[in-house]
């Protein structure tokens, strides 16, 4: 038998709560005494997670924190009716009605369907209304159901043996309809044939805001009078499109907050490229765009014109520098991975084979089983290898973020000239951004017919990486090759109070924003250094220096809920157990609950913790080969108690601000901070990216 979405005992019509934490709490324990969560605080750490990388708040009164969760039996709703309103992050205002929606970590495409159902019903005034009218929880839940509320009389609904609640909600609502019911309804007031849409909507969790920008643009579309066809690519998986029903589209709208899937698909349309939430909030909007851009494009226009990703009406009004560092960002987060991975493996073949190791010969021509040196030697050269990729990796997914699949390959050229011509870290880059630029350029020519099936399997790649490849070896490489020089030798002449002071600048960057775009900058600075056969001094004391002042934030935020506990919630002091062991692994994300939580107090104090620490370890001359491992290379690093002592000292001074903040507050708040907190495991699974 089916078990109910929601059933009378997930519904508080009178809920008391002041924030949004507090509401979380109050209705996930609901979902605890329901038997549908396991661990109240590991369940409130994912939805603040969730909450961290998008507010949930919707204009019009709503608020739906959401999330997927281990601890989460069965997929869930609990729904609360707020007199005074909760802030919730919408622009127009706190919500009154609050949906929390809880989903398994393995929920299956029906379950996940469920939960789309409900967000698009959310976007019908009448069924919003109706929750703000009722005085029955038991009705309201049926309400939410999809049932008819008037034949609720009782509570029966917790009866787990009703085989018709598992429907999903609203599908009994005329004005519901799928995105083809509202695609085939669209025809121009005056008869004309109806201009034609095709839309994908995604965001971080593909749980609502994916179904809510969908249901918002279909209801809009359907105003309009225009033809719509939207791709929900949620958590479920997605459907494709039609391809003839892209081929007939007039304009392509996206409203996402992830990379479209397939995206090119949709090459060479009049593209209105947006957030997930500009598709909640401003449907019309965007469809007005999508006119006007389609009205601008010459007939006959290329099918292999440039995807626009520039956003520059219709979005969230992001100007260059904003796209640029997501180009950047993309390119350095696919390269972490392969710094991770291989970093850890030459830190291994250090600590088994002493520094001497960088000289064995290839294991492909000699290898023994039973010696030691061999394993330390292998171990070695398979971290070379994945070190070898790093700025190819870097190269191909900055033009990749720039021009989808097709900028891969010219990046990736790009990146493996800048190894070859010795343009390090700064050749990546440039290489990147040159490629992503090029096959933007290509794809805005006008190709006859025929060779627009071989553009982006032949053409584009052929074409692209021709120019990329001459434009690295004969004009700008060698330039940037001298520009990364220069910058080597500036930093090997460092001594003294300007080696202490770029150890400042390095610590305050990692420890600014604890694994974000700041953070990645300086730990891609310090890994593009020693990413060589014979990394410089100057290079190898800059990765000491970025590790060490990485591991500040989370060991002070652990010291800090030892030392004076009282200044912290219960889920906070259980976060800082977790945080020694974050911390230790140089892991900045494990502060993150903390920051999350108290930002003005924890960022700052973590900011000088950091300084502290980089000043340190530049004025004493430590040194690391690894670019990731904490405490675990220490017998790696140059000075290696030195090197602790600069972490004490930092940790210590983060420790010292940070109780004197909090305890200059006055009061602690009763709950907030206590679902922005995260589990040791939720951290660490949070958090893969070094740093």
């Amino acid at each position: 038998m089916n078990t109910p979405l929601i059933t009378a005992d997930l519904v508080d019509l009178d809920l008391t709560a002041g924030t949004k934490d507090e509401a979380a709490r109050a209705l996930a324990r609901r979902m605890v005494a329901a038997g549908r969560v396991t661990d109240l605080d590991g369940f409130l750490a994912d939805v603040a997670a969730r909450e961290a990388q998008m507010p949930t708040g919707l204009e019009g009164g709503i608020g739906i924190p959401h999330c997927r969760s281990a601890h989460v039996t069965r997929p869930t709703l609990a729904f609360g009716r707020s007199a005074r309103g909760i802030d919730f992050g919408a622009a127009d205002g706190p919500a009154t009605l609050v949906f929390l929606i809880a989903a398994p970590a393995g929920a299956d495409q029906d379950h996940l369907s469920i939960l789309s159902a409900l967000a698009r019903d959310l976007m019908r005034a009448e069924f919003t209304d109706a929750l703000r009218a009722e005085t029955s929880a038991a009705r309201a839940a049926a309400l939410i159901r999809g049932e008819d509320p008037q034949a609720e009389a009782t509570d029966a609904e917790d009866d787990t043996t009703d085989d018709t609640t598992d429907e999903a909600p609203g599908e009994s609502h005329e004005t519901g309809g799928t995105a083809d019911d509202a695609a085939d309804s669209g025809t121009d007031r005056d008869g004309a044939e109806p201009f034609r849409i095709v839309a994908v909507t995604s965001c971080p969790t593909g749980i609502a805001h994916t179904y809510m920008a969908a249901e918002s643009l279909e209801r809009a579309a359907q105003a309009e009078g225009v033809r719509i066809h939207v791709e929900t690519q949620g958590s479920a998986g997605f459907e494709r499109l039609d391809p003839a029903v892209i081929a007939a589209a007039d304009a392509v709208i996206f409203a996402h907050d992830v990379e479209v899937r397939e995206r090119d698909r949709f090459a060479g349309k009049p593209t209105v490229d947006a957030g997930v939430k500009a598709g909640i909030n401003r449907p019309a909007e965007l469809i007005a765009e999508a006119r006007r851009r389609a009205a601008e494009t010459p007939a006959g226009a290329p099918t292999t014109a440039p995807l626009d990703r520039t956003g520059e009406s219709a979005d969230n009004g992001d100007g260059f520098g904003t796209r640029l560092r997501t180009w950047l960002m993309t390119g350095v987060s696919y390269m972490v991975p392969f710094v991770a991975a291989g970093g850890l493996m030459i830190a291994l073949g250090f600590a088994l084979g002493g520094y001497e190791i960088s000289d064995a010969p290839s294991v492909a021509d000699h290898f023994v089983w039973t010696e030691a040196h061999s394993w330390a030697a292998l171990l070695f050269q398979i971290g070379g290898a994945a070190f070898g990729f790093l700025i190819p990796v870097l190269a191909g997914y900055i033009a990749y973020g720039m021009a989808d699949r097709p900028g891969l390959v010219p990046g990736f050229v790009g990146g493996a000239i800048a190894i070859t011509i010795d343009a390090g870290f700064l050749g990546g880059l440039a290489a990147g951004l040159v490629a992503g630029a090029v096959v933007r350029a290509i794809q805005r020519v006008n190709v006859p017919a025929p060779l627009r099936g071989i553009m982006p399997v032949v053409v584009i790649p052929l074409i692209s990486s021709a120019i990329v490849g001459f434009l690295m070896y004969i004009v700008i490489g060698k330039p940037i090759a001298s520009a990364q020089s220069g910058l080597t030798d500036w930093l090997e002449g460092l001594s003294g109070s300007n080696a202490v002071l770029l150890g400042v600048l390095l610590g305050l960057m990692m420890c600014f924003d604890l694994g974000g775009p700041v953070n990645k900058v300086a730990y891609a600075f310090a890994t593009g250094g020693i990413a060589v056969a014979d990394p410089s001094d100057t290079s190898l004391k800059i990765m000491a220096t970025v590790m060490a002042a990485g591991m500040v934030p989370p060991l002070a935020m652990a010291l800090a809920t030892t030392v004076r506990g009282k200044l912290f919630t219960k889920t906070e002091k259980e976060n800082g157990k977790a945080a020694w062991v974050l911390g230790a692994s140089f892991i900045s994300e494990g502060a993150i609950p903390f920051a999350a939580a108290d930002p003005l107090r924890v960022i700052p104090s973590a900011m000088a913790g950091g300084a502290v620490t980089g000043a340190l370890t530049m004025a004493f001359d430590n040194t690391l080969r690894a670019p990731h491992g904490g405490v675990f290379v220490v017998p790696l690093i140059g000075s290696p108690f030195l090197y602790l002592i600069a972490i004490a000292a930092g940790t210590a001074v983060s420790t010292a601000l940070v109780i004197l903040l909090k305890s200059r507050r006055g009061t602690k708040p009763a709950a907030a901070p206590e679902a922005a907190g995260t589990t040791a495991a939720g951290a660490a699974a949070a958090a893969p990216v070094p740093a």
